[in-house]
């Protein structure tokens, strides 16, 4: 005899595979139980009504008993009880769902009208993301590819199918099932799986008419994970599974003042206490009245953030959420939402989550000084209980700043994001800086846009025609041409015409340009399309100017917090007087993470969104008065890369009808949407959504094989110390091209974590690529 076991020992606890099947069980029905506002969100998300919630849970709760029932086998046995590495031949996820398929368990299941065992398997085979139809992950590939002994009669077997007999209220079980893979007696399932469902069930759950079923599928298979995770948390954690969900998935929702008193409130008193007082603007007040779903257009430097909180205390004030989540497209705007805003809410409830958040927490609470007041003090860092439960130990939160992968990954089976999905379909969600999206995370957005319901508000400064007319179809735009004419402070800024622009030949004459600037007093912003000639125009300027401030992706991350902040200080406006003058040689990374203010801006041509965004880091505030005129200098690169031909032509076009004349936000938006290219729709296809029985991961962004993730050779130590005492390592990261990356081997580093030269590495510049260039 033995004794089946779910996991590992752990600590001197054994958990058998029984215990946690019923486990996971006992999470599903807390998690989602009837009446609760958790439950009536999610099922809200996924748009079924509150009739199916029965139905709903049964399925889940079958799932979950059955989801890990294929670990009654030698091999999975081997490999938890051993103390050398057992790799096993089949995955266990697979051999449960091969149990489902099987005639006498489908005859036995169909005792229930209400179980659809296709919504089962699918949640069961899935559940770890290691299921596809081909390559890898292959379900089961051959039907006899090991001779695996099968302990599908064990006890603890037989009271879970009893257990699932209660649930379904069914007869008993009686099931003899073959116990080897290699038996004969499971042709029939395997034939049944491959031949028969895998070809109709996508079939079923892409016609129009099987949109309860396709929601159910979904809200079934994500669920299945959710549930699995906090059984298996609470066990490696030591606590009580329906007490730790009550306290956190059932919490009250957000009182309605919450987001007045304990985000806007202590905002608007900072602000109010710099050198500029605050002034509220119709329009920011009017984001209240926007509506559930909506996207707020709106210029650079009008206030859509705070908007965007008028419109999320709108949200809590009538109907009831858990949370508020913005989502932005890159860490660095993550971490500015944090201390603009997410950050003043009490101690305990804000989270900023991102790859390197806890490296930026830590660099918050060190650098007191640069801290608004109102956030002093306070323990911004998770503690060791939340950081071991991970995902799970963001759903007490009720304020978030992130990017946009950590929550809406989900989507291309993220198993983070699958995680947070209870937690997301409870909030209300901002998603900034939406035209920086690229192709893949657009589709992604269009797809959860299209599918689920939750209160949504999307915002950027521009947005090509194409992308507007798809999220017009989904979102009430803000301010419309109505509205528009009752904002007299947003048109006024929008209307105001703060540039004049000036073609030049090349990269040489606006290089005597910026000279001439600086050499005047005035702070000059210039952003190139590359690295290398960021870095290349930085060593020529730096011999005819004191000095010469370099930002752009290339740096090690605390480095590259010194440049930024280095950066955003020389285009501050001082107190009094005038600013100091300044150059800055940046790439794309201005466009959204720096809050800049230049007199003048320089910038290679690039896709007329990026025009946009760039433009609107000079004469941002209108800090020199209603009559200057921010001077913006455009000229080609020197080659197409990173952009496509018809991008480059289009903003040369674009640019050309700007000449002669003053320019004001409301003409860069005119002149966007009449000289951009037609984009190409998105399909609205994922990986969660059309996986069917399937789930492999994704990504949310287009691939870039072109960067890895290293360390310079040289902080190897510093790395080792820091990782022996526990703190974060995040600083010395950077990316470099591929072919710039060695393997680490032997190096104490995680196995995505490569090595490169940290002889090509300055302080002031960056990782260098050219040979001979320090």
């Amino acid at each position: 005899m033995t004794t089946l076991l779910a996991k590992s020992p752990r600590g001197g606890r054994t958990l058998t595979l029984h215990q946690h099947l019923l486990d996971t069980e006992q999470a599903a029905s807390a998690l989602f139980r009837k009446g609760t506002r958790w439950a009536r969100a999610y099922l809200r998300f996924f748009k079924l009504s509150e009739d199916e919630h029965a139905r709903f849970l049964l399925n889940l709760r079958i799932a979950a008993l059955f989801h890990d029932i294929g670990k009654a086998n030698e091999g999975f046995l081997d490999a938890v009880t051993s103390k050398r590495f057992v790799a096993q031949s089949l995955r266990h996820e697979h051999l449960s769902a091969i149990v489902l398929a099987h005639p006498a368990v489908r005859r036995w299941l169909a005792q229930c009208a209400e179980v659809d065992i296709d919504v089962i398997l699918a949640a069961v085979l899935s559940h770890h993301l290691k299921a596809a139809q081909n390559g890898k992950w292959q379900v089961l590939a051959a039907r006899s590819a090991a001779p695996t002994r099968l302990h599908l009669g064990d006890p603890q077997v037989v009271a879970t199918l009893t257990r699932i007999a209660a649930v379904a209220g069914m007869t008993p079980p009686t099931l003899r099932l073959p116990d080897r893979y290699d038996d004969p007696g499971w042709e029939d399932a395997w034939n049944w799986f491959w031949d028969q469902r895998v070809p109709r069930f996508a079939r079923e759950l892409a016609a129009p008419s099987s949109g309860t079923r396709l929601a159910l599928h979904l809200a079934v298979k994500a669920g299945l994970i959710a549930a699995d995770s906090v059984a298996s948390a609470m066990f490696r954690e030591g606590l009580p599974i329906d007490k730790w969900i009550e306290a956190v998935a059932h919490a009250p929702a957000l009182a309605p003042d919450a987001v007045e008193r304990e985000i806007l409130t202590p905002r608007i008193a900072e602000i109010s206490s710099s050198a500029r007082p605050f002034q509220a603007h119709k329009f920011q007040d009017g984001a209240a009245t926007v509506g559930r779903r909506g996207l707020l257009l709106a210029a650079c430097g009008a206030g859509k953030t705070l908007a965007a909180w008028r419109w999320a205390d709108a949200i809590s004030r009538s109907e009831p959420i858990g949370r508020v989540i913005f989502l932005y497209p890159t860490r660095g705007t993550a971490t500015e939402g944090f201390r603009d805003y997410v950050g003043h809410a009490p101690e305990g409830t804000a989270a900023l989550v991102h790859g390197t958040a806890a490296y930026e927490l830590l660099g918050m609470q060190s650098n007191v000084p640069d801290l608004p007041p109102s956030l002093r003090g306070k323990d911004f860092l998770p503690d060791e209980a939340e950081d071991r439960l991970f995902a799970l130990g963001l759903w007490p939160k009720r304020y978030f700043s992130a990017t946009v992968d950590q929550f809406l990954s989900f989507i291309e089976h993220s198993y983070g994001g699958l995680c947070l999905l209870p937690a997301l379909a409870d909030a209300a969600i901002v998603f900034d800086e939406v035209h920086s999206y690229d192709g893949t995370m657009w589709n992604a957005l269009m797809a959860f846009l299209q599918r689920f319901d939750v209160p949504v508000l999307c915002m950027t400064a521009t947005l090509p025609p194409t992308r507007r007319a798809e999220l017009g179809k989904l979102l009430r735009a803000y301010p419309d041409d109505r509205e528009r004419v009752e904002l007299e402070d947003l048109e006024q800024s929008e209307l105001h015409p703060r540039y004049q622009l000036e073609a030049v030949g090349g990269q040489n004459e606006a290089l005597q340009r910026v000279l001439t600037e600086a050499h005047a007093g005035r702070r000059v912003l210039w952003v190139v399309n590359t690295v290398k000639r960021c870095q290349q125009l930085a060593r020529r300027l730096a011999s005819e100017f004191p000095h010469v401030l370099v930002y752009h992706s290339r740096f090690r991350l605390e480095d590259r917090q010194r440049r930024h902040r280095e950066t955003v200080d020389a285009f501050r406006a001082p107190a009094q007087g005038e600013p100091m003058p300044a150059i800055a040689v940046t790439t794309q990374v201005c466009e959204m993470s720096l809050d800049l203010d230049a007199d003048v801006l320089v910038t290679e041509h690039a896709p007329i969104s990026s025009l946009v965004q760039r433009f609107g880091r000079a004469n941002r505030h209108l800090r020199r008065g209603r009559e200057f005129r921010a001077q913006l200098i455009t000229y080609p690169p020197e080659g197409e890369l990173p952009y496509e031909r018809d991008e480059l032509a289009a903003a040369a076009r674009f640019l050309t009808s700007f000449a002669d004349r003053d320019v004001s936000q409301r003409d860069l938006a005119e002149g966007l949407a009449a000289h951009s290219p037609p984009g190409r729709q998105a399909s609205g296809e994922t990986r969660f959504l059309d996986g069917g029985y399937f789930a492999t991961p994704g990504t949310l962004r287009d691939s870039d094989d072109a960067g890895a993730p290293v360390i310079l050779d040289r902080d190897l130590p510093r790395f080792r110390e820091l990782h022996r005492l526990r703190e974060p390592t995040d600083g010395l990261r950077l990316t470099v091209p591929r072919k710039f990356a060695r393997p680490a081997e032997e190096s104490g580093l995680p196995t995505w974590l490569m090595l490169a030269d940290g002889h090509r590495y300055d302080l002031t510049l960056g990782f260098n690529v050219e040979d001979g260039a320090r």
